[in-house]
């Protein structure tokens, strides 16, 4: 590969293109008034069904992200029927997300008997095993989130949940499940990397994604 950074300067990129990817990256995480003050001072079309959907969607990310996780998968199944039964993983996650809200909550003889109901089966399958063994570690401590197992009820925990939803629910609906932002970022580190072990073996400077970005 035979590139020289100095010419990323000369490619001409469509306005159109960069609409684009904003309404992208906005639909993704359901910035629905910004969308909307987006489309009406470009100009853009967006159809009312997909608006609809997105504020659903805003609902069931919240949901999730706040620990309501029980409200979360409710809403997920009358959206997105079939999805968590397809996704076992993610079936999982928003289950365990109840669970530790009952026991941040000090709830543990419900936090039993809904590890009982809802979780057990899953210890059918060795995957699950260590995952449900830190879950139920939870229950020794009076104060969980200074426990050893203390990321199963951080807020980035949830986050991590709520966005694997989402773009659960996006693939569900026949629709990309990371914005147009995200997969030019994963190229961009693609390219950087093909860059800088070319530039490498010519005993350059290896080439970054800031200089990439600021080229």
């Amino acid at each position: 590969m035979d590139a020289d950074p100095a010419q990323f300067g000369n490619i001409d990129v469509n306005e159109s293109d960069i609409h684009t990817i904003v309404l992208s990256y906005l639909a993704h995480n359901c910035f629905k008034d910004t969308l909307e003050s987006f489309v009406s001072c470009t100009g853009m079309k967006q159809p009312v069904d997909h608006l609809q959907d997105m504020e659903k969607r805003k609902r069931i990310y919240h949901f999730a992200l706040d620990g309501n996780a029980s409200k979360a998968i409710e809403m997920t199944e009358e959206f997105a029927p079939g999805l968590l039964e397809e996704n076992k993983d993610l079936h999982f996650d928003l289950l365990s997300l109840h669970f530790v809200e009952l026991v941040s909550s000090h709830k543990t003889q419900e936090a039993l008997l809904f590890a009982q109901c809802q979780l057990t089966d899953f210890g059918k399958e060795q995957k699950y095993v260590k995952k449900l063994e830190d879950f139920m570690a939870l229950l020794a401590y009076d104060e969980p989130e200074k426990s050893p197992m203390f990321h199963l009820v951080s807020s980035e925990h949830r986050q991590n949940v709520a966005e694997s939803l989402n773009r659960a629910i996006l693939a569900h609906s026949k629709l990309p499940s990371y914005s147009a932002m995200e997969r030019l970022i994963q190229q961009t580190t693609v390219v950087r990397q093909c860059l800088s072990q070319e530039l490498g073996k010519d005993g350059h400077k290896p080439f970054s994604l800031k200089d990439f970005l600021r080229s």
